[in-house]
C-alpha cells in the first residue's frame, strides 16, 4: 500500500510532546517497513525542507517538501492530496487537511480542552474543539495515546469504539540512566542547578497544575523540609495574567529553565532527586516514561491517564490537594529507600513502552484503514 504521512510537526525546531511523538513514530514506521522488506511505500509531506539527519535516506521513503507560509495544511497539503493522494494518509500530530484521501488515520492525543477550557486562549480553544471533532468524524481510524483518551473520544465525540485503537507512545533511545556521566554536572552548570532538585518537565499552562505544585513547595520550604530546589523546565504556553504574576513571585529556590532541548533532557532527569507530574489532565504524560527510563523516582497526579501510564512505579497524589502534594514531596525527599524502590520499579515499567511496539500496532491500523 501507499501510505502518506504529514511529517510537518516532526521537522519543527523546538519539539515538545506531540512533535517528538510524530518524529519517533515516523522513524520506527519507516525502519519497520525496511525490516519487513518494504511491503509499503511511504511519502512524507513537509512544509519546509527537513534536515537530512531527521529521516535518513536509508529508511526508504519519498520526501515531499511543499512550502507555504500560512494555512499549509488546508491549502497546500489539500492541493497535494487533490493532485496526488496516497491510499492512506496518516496525521500523527495535527489535523486532516480539508481535501484528504478516502482512507485516513489520525492520532488524537487528548481532549484536555474539554476539561480545562481556561487553559487555552478563546481562539485556541475554539480551534481545538473544531479540529478534533473534524478529525474524529472524517478519519477512517483513530489512534489514541491511552485507554483514558480512547474513553474520552468515545464518550465526548460519539465515536464507535471499534474505530479507536490505543497505541502507547514511548521515549527516544537516549533516555536511560546517566547519573554517572560527566554531562550531568555540565547540565547542572548550564542551567544553574544545585545537587538536589525536584524536576517538572512540560509546557507551562493552567492544566499542568503548576500553581498548586508551587504552593506545595513553598509550604515545604516554610516548614524547613525542602532541602532540594524545584526546577520547572519548559516553555511558557498560554498563561492568564494572574498565573504569570504568581509565577513571577516564586522564591529563589524555584528555578525556571525555559525550553530545554531534547539532547539535554536525559541528563536533566538523571540528575534529579525526583520527578513530579502534577497535571490535572494528560492524554498520556510522556515525561513520566522519560523520567522512569532515566532512573528518576516519579511522583504523579491521580488524574486522567497518569495512573494508567505510571502503574505501580510512582507515588500518586491528589492534584487538587496542596496538602497531599506537600506530604508526598516530603515523603519522597526524606526516604532514600523509597526513592531506590521507585527507581527500580520505574526502570521496569518504562520497558513496557517501546517505539517498536508502537510502530507495529500503528502499521496494523494503517493496513486496516487501507483495506476499508
Amino acid at each position: 500500500m501507499w501510505f502518506g504521512v504529514d511529517a510537518s510537526r516532526a521537522a519543527i525546531g523546538q519539539r515538545t510532546g506531540t512533535e517528538n511523538y510524530s518524529l519517533h513514530l515516523i522513524r520506527r514506521l519507516l525502519a519497520l517497513n525496511c525490516e519487513r522488506g518494504r511491503p509499503h511505500r511511504y511519502t512524507l509531506y513537509f512544509n519546509q525542507s527537513p534536515s537530512p539527519s531527521l529521516f535518513p535516506d536509508s529508511l526508504g521513503y519519498e520526501a515531499r517538501a511543499i512550502p507555504l507560509p500560512r494555512l499549509w495544511t488546508h491549502l497546500r497539503l489539500s492541493l497535494e492530496m487533490a493532485q496526488r493522494a496516497p491510499e492512506v494518509l496518516l496525521v500523527p500530530a495535527h489535523v486532516l487537511p480539508l481535501v484528504h484521501p478516502r482512507r485516513s488515520v489520525v492520532t488524537i492525543h487528548d481532549l484536555g480542552y474539554l476539561y480545562y477550557p481556561q487553559a487555552h486562549s478563546p481562539l485556541g480553544g475554539l480551534y481545538l474543539r473544531l479540529s478534533t471533532a473534524y478529525n474524529a468524524r472524517f478519519a477512517t481510524r483513530i489512534i489514541a495515546d491511552s485507554q483514558a483518551t480512547k474513553e474520552d473520544i468515545v464518550r465526548h465525540l460519539g465515536v464507535n469504539p471499534k474505530k479507536v485503537t490505543v497505541v502507547y507512545p514511548a521515549v527516544a533511545p537516549e533516555f536511560y540512566p546517566r547519573e554517572d556521566e560527566p554531562e550531568v554536572e555540565a547540565i547542572r552548570a548550564k542551567y544553574g542547578l544545585p545537587a538536589r532538585y525536584v524536576l517538572y518537565v512540560g509546557t507551562l499552562h493552567p492544566r499542568k497544575n503548576i500553581l498548586r505544585l508551587l504552593e506545595a513547595y513553598v509550604k515545604l520550604l516554610d516548614a524547613g523540609e525542602a532541602d532540594a530546589s524545584l526546577v520547572i523546565a519548559g516553555k511558557r504556553g498560554w498563561l492568564p495574567s494572574q498565573m504569570e504574576g504568581r509565577l513571577s513571585q516564586a522564591p529563589d529556590k524555584v528555578i525556571f529553565t525555559g525550553y530545554v532541548p531534547t539532547e539535554d533532557l536525559p541528563f536533566l532527569y538523571s540528575g534529579a532527586t525526583a520527578f513530579v507530574m502534577p497535571s490535572l489532565y494528560e492524554g498520556f504524560g510522556l515525561p513520566i516514561v522519560e523520567a522512569m527510563s532515566c532512573g528518576t523516582p516519579v511522583l504523579a497526579a491521580k488524574a486522567s491517564s497518569l495512573p494508567e501510564v505510571a502503574g505501580d512505579a510512582a507515588v500518586l497524589f491528589d492534584p487538587l490537594s496542596v496538602e497531599d502534594i506537600v506530604g508526598t514531596l516530603a515523603r519522597v525527599l526524606s526516604d532514600e529507600g523509597l526513592r531506590a524502590g521507585l527507581r527500580e520499579k520505574g526502570l521496569h515499567r518504562a520497558r513496557c513502552f517501546s517505539w517498536q511496539g508502537a510502530a507495529e500496532e500503528a502499521t496494523e491500523v494503517l493496513e486496516q484503514a487501507g483495506q476499508g
